[in-house]
């Protein structure tokens, strides 16, 4: 388990975060929506006994980071975090991972600044550029309004049946959501939804991973991933008997897809060793 046990103040928030050293290629986790750094133990740790520099930490409003009262949870201000995260400290273009959210938020960073980062892996999170058909707009418009309906003590476990499918994963996602109001949620998911933004001619610049989990029903990633895949011509690694978290899923099989995917680019990513 990484502990975070460094902070960095921004405007409306205390970041908490954990940087562990390592000697090659620095790898930041970015957790999805309603989770925690926890989510990527697993995969930081295996990471970090090979080597490599890990940093972890929760966004805004998640786990161990607060959200100053009245303050509000949004694609820019989550955005602006990570990219003062990196600057904080002072990384040279590491490998971004990212889940779900994570992972849109991964895609937006490289997509804005594309000199910031020398990888991207992508776990079960949507492709932000890729197209999108009449039905999925539709579903994207009403996802948020759907899920302000619920409940606040069902929305936990709603949303934990939804991304998991074995028991441990079931357990560990509703745990984990059941810590954050269900108004900051709601923030989140919006904030979620607002970095889907296709074109139809954009390429990612950097080596990217895709990541799945076989049973992900979540959104559209079990078709919109592979078309991905197709078009940028890379493999997309699909982890069977799990979920939208795969991590929480099947933590072995995901690990092993992460460092398969490192280990293969190798020297590409700017002629060093990784």
């Amino acid at each position: 388990m990484v502990n975070l046990d460094r902070e960095l103040a921004r405007e409306g928030a205390v970041l908490r975060y954990g940087d562990l050293a390592g000697e090659r290629r620095p790898v930041v986790f970015t957790h999805g929506a309603g989770m925690d750094h926890r989510m990527f133990d697993a995969q930081a740790a295996a990471l970090h006994q090979a080597g490599h520099r890990v940093v972890s930490w929760d966004q805004r409003g998640h786990g161990g980071s607060e959200l100053a009262p009245g303050a509000r949870f949004t694609a820019a201000t989550t955005l602006g975090d990570l990219i003062a995260l990196l600057d904080h400290l002072g990384l040279d273009r590491p490998i971004l991972v990212g889940h779900s959210l994570g992972g849109n938020l991964s895609q937006a960073l490289v997509r804005e600044l594309p000199g910031r980062a020398s990888g991207l892996i992508v776990v079960d999170s949507t492709w932000n550029t890729g197209p999108l058909t009449a039905a999925e707009r539709f579903f994207l418009k009403l996802a948020a309004p759907s899920l302000a309906i619920v409940p606040a003590s069902r929305l936990p476990g709603l949303m934990a049946k939804a991304s998991a499918v074995t028991p441990q994963g079931i357990a560990g996602a509703e745990a984990v959501f059941a810590r954050m109001p269900k108004r900051v949620f709601l923030d989140v998911w919006r904030a979620t939804v607002s970095f889907v933004d296709p074109d139809p001619e954009y390429r990612t610049p950097v080596p990217l991973g895709l990541i799945r989990g076989g049973g992900d029903g979540t959104g559209n990633i079990a078709t919109a991933m592979p078309r991905w895949a197709k078009v940028e011509g890379v493999t997309e690694h699909v982890v069977p008997g799990a979920g939208h978290v795969v991590t929480l899923d099947a933590p072995d099989a995901a690990t092993r897809a992460v460092r398969d995917i490192i280990d293969g680019w190798g020297t590409r990513i700017d002629g060093r060793p990784s």
